[in-house]
């Protein structure tokens, strides 16, 4: 299964990078893409309508300010969604931070540390570890890596 690394904007892209860098270190088929809850809604929910039969397992979504992709994604597919709070506006990132925590029952979306792109791919290759032991395998070896510091 691969992973979706959408972005809100194309100026979103150096902060979402350590995401799809991350997914690459640990051998994990990652496809970017820009889309915007506010200016395009009618591509994300035709790319989250579609996305587990397009062979995704997990989304991740960065955006800011009002971070509103996360939750619109989260509200068109039962795939797991990680949402990336990314900093940039006059709140430094916590009102992106709010808006993506803050999701209504039933549509909840797995929240990581403003700018937490490379975690939000962790926790995406956890999930895909669940069923997949190459993934698990490289996730442990990543780990190690740290009890080596």
């Amino acid at each position: 299964m691969k992973v979706a690394v959408l972005m809100g904007s194309a100026s979103d892209k150096a902060k979402m990078a350590p995401a799809s860098e991350m997914l690459a270190q640990l051998g994990v088929d990652a496809v970017e893409e820009v889309m915007s809850a506010h200016r395009t809604p009618e591509v994300v929910a035709g790319f989250a309508g579609r996305a587990r039969e397009m062979g995704y397992g997990v989304i991740i979504c960065g955006a800011g300010m009002a971070a509103h992709l996360a939750g619109a994604v989260a509200a068109r597919t039962t795939l797991p969604v990680i949402g990336v709070p990314l900093s940039g506006s006059a709140l430094s990132g916590v009102d992106a931070l709010y808006a993506t925590v803050q999701m209504p029952r039933g549509f909840p979306v797995a929240t990581v540390a403003i700018d937490g792109a490379a975690n939000a791919a962790l926790l995406a290759a956890e999930i895909l570890a669940v069923h997949d032991p190459a993934v698990a395998e490289r996730l442990a070896a990543y780990r190690a890596g740290f009890a080596q510091r």
